[in-house]
């Protein structure tokens, strides 16, 4: 039961970083453009002939 001291704060403590990860690639604009990643690859215009 004094294992649940650590694990608990340690929960809400990675809950709290993944939730701040999360906001701040919101903000960033990291899901922006979620098909144009799948069309460049698709291009042939960096194809050196």
């Amino acid at each position: 039961m004094n294992v649940l001291v650590y694990l608990v704060p340690l929960a809400l403590l990675l809950g709290g970083v993944w939730l701040g990860m999360f906001l701040w690639s919101m903000r960033a604009g990291q899901y922006d453009d979620l098909e144009g990643a799948a069309w460049r690859i698709l291009s042939d215009e960096d194809i050196r002939k």
